[in-house]
């Protein structure tokens, strides 16, 4: 019984997810439990980086009540998707710590204050040199941020490619995706299995099953799952296919946080 732990409501600008229909989901999947993750990205412009549109106090008295409504029935987390971009290192620590939460996600959605989800990103740009900035980008926030539990969707650049991952292979950029592993292994920080490349259309997870080996194999061993759904139909997207995926890359475990700490259950 899988945890899906990257999941979003209409407390994110992207959804309008209800919370007790996307708990709903979960329990009718047969989950184990979930941990709500919330986008916090922070205003794009370095001139305004106090605003985000994120209501922290309003998010987490919905989500105790909820916790309080399914105590002892379904276990419910209290996570937060939060954007790295390397010019906040002193604010997103200071919110994080503000806040009870149990999990963390890291993410790159800008790069060098482009979103590469708006094709516009890649105008004027080879593709493989694209996805390399964005690469790139990642090691700058390892540089400053500790702040997270795990890096979410590591190869996320793909799903919005040109051709997304159709010339795309981790084979590719082995030299600095390695890089970005090794220092991830070295700061105790996991990485997740997103199934949210299958409803791309990808045929891979996020990242791909390569990256995902590589990881092991330099020793990490903190991999969390989710479907990074942002409705209740795609709460545990794909899902089935996950244990053989996490198997073939030599994991035994998976893993929930808890008050910023890995509980790990056997795949």
């Amino acid at each position: 019984m899988l945890w899906d732990t990257h999941m979003h409501t209409h407390f994110s600008v992207d959804s309008e997810a209800d919370t007790l229909e996307m708990t709903a989901a979960a329990i009718h999947a047969g989950l184990g439990g979930i941990c709500f993750t919330d986008h916090l990205d922070l205003e794009e412009s370095q001139a305004t980086p106090e605003l985000f549109p994120l209501d922290l106090p309003a998010y987490f008295k919905e989500m105790k009540g909820l916790q309080a409504q399914y105590d002892g029935k379904f276990p419910i987390r209290i996570g937060v998707e939060i954007g790295l971009q390397d010019y906040l290192e002193d604010l997103l620590p200071k919110i994080i710590q503000e806040y009870p939460f149990d999990f963390v996600i890291g993410s790159s959605h800008w790069v060098n204050g482009e979103d590469p989800y708006y094709p516009e990103y890649f105008y004027g740009k080879v593709e493989d040199e694209a996805y390399r900035e964005y690469f790139e980008s990642i090691l700058e926030n390892l540089a400053v941020f500790d702040c997270f539990d795990v890096y979410g969707h590591l190869d996320y650049i793909v799903r919005y490619g040109p051709n997304t991952n159709r010339f795309y292979s981790y084979e590719k950029f082995a030299d600095i995706i390695d890089e970005i592993l090794r220092i991830l292994i070295h700061k105790g920080k996991g990485i997740e299995i997103n199934t949210g490349g299958f409803k791309y259309g990808l045929g891979h997870p996020n990242p791909t099953e390569d990256i995902l080996r590589r990881y092991r194999e330099l020793g990490g061993e903190i991999i969390t799952v989710g479907a990074d759904a942002h409705k209740p139909q795609h709460v545990a997207y794909d899902f089935a296919k996950v244990p053989g995926i996490l198997k073939a890359a030599g994991f035994k475990y998976y893993a929930v946080f808890l008050e910023r700490k890995p509980v790990f259950h056997a795949l």
